[in-house]
């Protein structure tokens, strides 16, 4: 059986550094540090957010934040919108009544042939043209 490929919304990446966020922060260092060996994409979307949330929250230095999100680069394939993912998104939002930017995060997913999207801001079980969303932080998700 083949691995699932997976993508963490940026919820997940912020929860990994945020050491008072408590069993969130335990899962979600379990969840990146098992996605190294996976496969498992990152989004440009969610990189920036977790810069933004990062050192907007003061969770950590700038310079630590860049590291860090320059680091998970290397580890993860990044991947990117373009034109037709913004037209899916916005076809979603009207459709599905995804929120924007969760459109656009599902959306770079499906074009990158995805399984699943783990995240916290999305209806756990769901799933949306092949693309099915995970709330880890509800149960005890992991790789097939």
């Amino acid at each position: 059986m083949t691995s699932e490929r997976v993508t963490l919304d940026s919820n997940i990446l912020v929860y990994s550094v945020d050491r008072d966020a408590g069993d969130k922060h335990d899962r979600a260092m379990e969840i990146v540090d098992s996605c190294v060996e996976k496969d498992c994409v990152l989004t440009l979307q969610a990189l920036a957010e977790f810069y933004f949330v990062a050192t907007r929250k003061g969770k950590m230095p700038r310079e630590e934040a860049e590291s860090l999100v320059a680091d998970w680069q290397e580890i993860f394939p990044t991947i990117l919108p373009n034109g037709t993912t913004l037209n899916r998104a916005l076809g979603s939002v009207r459709e599905h009544s995804l929120q924007f930017w969760d459109a656009m995060l599902w959306a770079v997913a499906a074009q990158n042939r995805v399984d699943v999207l783990l995240s916290e801001d999305f209806q756990d079980g769901r799933t949306l043209d092949s693309v099915r969303f995970v709330n880890p932080f509800l149960g005890n998700w992991k790789f097939p």
